[in-house]
């Protein structure tokens, strides 16, 4: 899901103007309602221009914190042939706060040196703590530290696929939030945008739903329990990913 959050979050060069206008509307008073995160699991499809190019699988736990409650998020994913990767993400399921993250993709162009990125981030005392991977074709690692304050109010990158079907967005509402990249340690700034309720049909049967977008990219979410995202596509409708299968939770490792 990089590439995915890459898109989500290209919205940064135009963070003034949504900060902006968040500033002068409702807007800045909408959040992600992590608590109303429901424990599943769902499998995904992806599709490049209608053929089938690879998988996602998906799932949520609540488990017990030594303040709460917590929210573990595991993925895994092949977008064949460019890339494999494996994310744990875990929020604080009252607040929504980021609590830690790991996020492993393999990477597999020919045209690129790179052929593996990793991070490993704790949220410690506000501060995001821990490292991050390269691998490079020859062999060799860099290893590189981080140590960065989380502004206030900032979360995951992946936050906006993931927690998207937990907005309390209404039709014609919009969300600005700070989030932190975890690849460029660097926080910029995505507006999303709600549409107008809508039916969607993907392999997993139809679902009533709420489109959630920015410039390049939509996820179609139910508003009914359990909320959960059905969909995801391009602008141009290029690439998409879709529910196939819902399935039980297959508990991860602590």
């Amino acid at each position: 899901m990089r590439w995915l959050c890459s898109l989500l979050v290209s919205v940064a060069a135009t963070a003034g103007a949504a900060a902006a206008a968040a500033q002068s509307s409702p807007a800045q008073h909408l959040q992600f309602d992590v608590a109303a995160i429901p424990a599943t699991r769902d499998s995904f499809v992806f599709l490049l221009r209608g053929e089938p190019r690879g998988f996602a699988v998906w799932q949520y736990e609540i488990r017990s914190a030594e303040m709460g409650q917590d929210v573990v998020f595991t993925a895994r994913s092949e977008f064949r042939p460019a890339e494999e990767e494996q994310l744990r993400v875990v929020l604080n399921r009252l607040t929504g706060e980021p609590v830690a993250s790991f996020h492993h993709i393999d990477l597999f162009s020919p045209r690129s040196d790179t052929v593996m990125v990793e991070h490993d981030l704790d949220v410690k005392r506000g501060d995001v703590e821990g490292r991050r991977k390269v691998g490079r074709r020859n062999g060799d690692v860099q290893i590189i530290p981080v140590s960065k304050p989380l502004p206030a109010g900032a979360v995951w990158s992946s936050y906006v696929l993931y927690a998207a079907a937990v907005t309390n967005l209404a039709p014609g509402d919009s969300l600005t939030v700070p989030v932190y990249r975890e690849f460029e340690d660097t926080v910029v700034t995505v507006s999303l945008v709600a549409g107008q309720p809508t039916a969607v049909q993907v392999p997993a049967g139809r679902f009533d739903v709420l489109p959630i977008k920015n410039e390049d990219f939509v996820v179609y979410v139910t508003r009914a329990a359990p909320r959960r995202v059905v969909k995801g596509e391009t602008a141009d409708r290029a690439f998409s990913f879709q529910l196939a299968r819902i399935g039980r939770v297959v508990p991860s490792q602590p």
